[in-house]
């Protein structure tokens, strides 16, 4: 499941990708227009920063960028920078894998394959998508909803 860090992430990035190509938003501003606390955003955004996919200024006219295309930024890679990995358990991780204590034979189990199916899903879903995507998203549902 998405937390609450993974899904402002994505909210605070889709703001960045609206506004003017390389123009700094100030984290007070998104933070308003998207409903999330600051301080809980200033948290993500440093995450964000580290894991390369905004960068920042300090000082007027200071705010934060994306530090790439919208469509150069998959939303797999940013919900797998801010909430870990994708698998719902860890025994059907990729990345994070962990042996289950209670399984007497994981290429057997049950719970696992389904699992896998899932995480195969869940990734397939969200490595396709990117940040320009979601806004085309948003935008033709704010279209069909105008009327």
């Amino acid at each position: 499941m998405l937390t609450r860090k993974g899904k402002y992430g994505l909210k605070a990035l889709v703001h960045l990708a609206r506004a003017e190509p390389g123009k700094a938003v100030q984290v007070a501003e998104i933070a308003d227009k998207e409903n999330i606390s600051k301080k809980f955003l200033d948290a993500i955004m440093r995450d964000l920063k580290n894991a390369g996919f905004v960068r920042s200024w300090k000082g007027p006219g200071g705010g934060f960028a994306l530090s790439r295309l919208p469509e150069e930024i998959p939303v797999g890679a940013v919900v797998r920078a801010l909430d870990g990995p994708l698998a719902p358990i860890a025994c059907a991780s990729r990345t994070a894998f962990q042996p289950c204590t209670d399984c007497g034979d994981k290429r057997t189990c049950a719970v696992r394959i389904i699992m896998l199916e899932v995480r195969d899903a869940t990734a397939g879903v969200l490595d396709h998508a990117t940040l320009a995507s979601m806004l085309d998203k948003s935008n033709a549902a704010t279209k069909l909803i105008a009327g």
